[in-house]
């Protein structure tokens, strides 16, 4: 096999292998969305599974001696002429040129994002942790303790208490 058919194949076969399909299916929470990911992950392996048998397999050379046996040498001869003298054309890629750059721009800001991300989720489950553990010794602590870790607070309660402000 030669041309666009073979390189769609290779691209497919390729594109299959660099899928992360377990790693995706973990981050899906519902079960909708399960099922809809399962049926991309078939459709998908179904289309690359036609990719790769159907274009992969060069065709069959032409017999042109059988057919020259029943339908005569020159008309044989006029066909072959015909069918070597048929030009596919090569594919020119146009389109990946135009989108790479915003492709690539995508994925560093994607990065990024994921950077961003992964640090707010740290942020999170510190404070998350903090409230679970104020949460614990909230019925044992003393206002002293409780202001050691919010100062801010010490401070605008000073403050209230300072300038006669008692909230009414």
């Amino acid at each position: 096999m030669s041309g666009v058919g073979k390189k769609v194949a290779d691209v497919a076969f390729k594109a299959s292998k660099s899928i992360d399909w377990d790693g995706m299916a973990k981050m899906i929470v519902t079960d909708e969305a399960r099922k809809e990911f399962s049926s991309l992950r078939r459709a998908f392996e179904e289309v690359n599974s036609t990719l790769q048998t159907k274009f992969s397999q060069e065709p069959e050379p032409i017999d042109w001696e059988y057919y020259r046996k029943g339908l005569g040498s020159r008309i044989v001869d006029s066909y072959k002429e015909y069918y070597e003298s048929v030009e596919i054309p090569k594919f020119v890629d146009k389109t990946t040129p135009e989108y790479k750059p915003k492709f690539d721009a995508l994925l560093i800001e994607l990065k990024e994002a994921e950077q961003k991300s992964l640090k707010e989720s740290e942020r999170l489950e510190k404070e998350i942790a903090d409230v679970q553990d104020l949460k614990k010794k909230l019925s044992t602590m003393t206002a002293d303790e409780y202001f050691e870790k919010h100062p801010e607070l010490k401070k605008k309660f000073d403050d209230e208490i300072r300038n006669d402000y008692w909230g009414y």
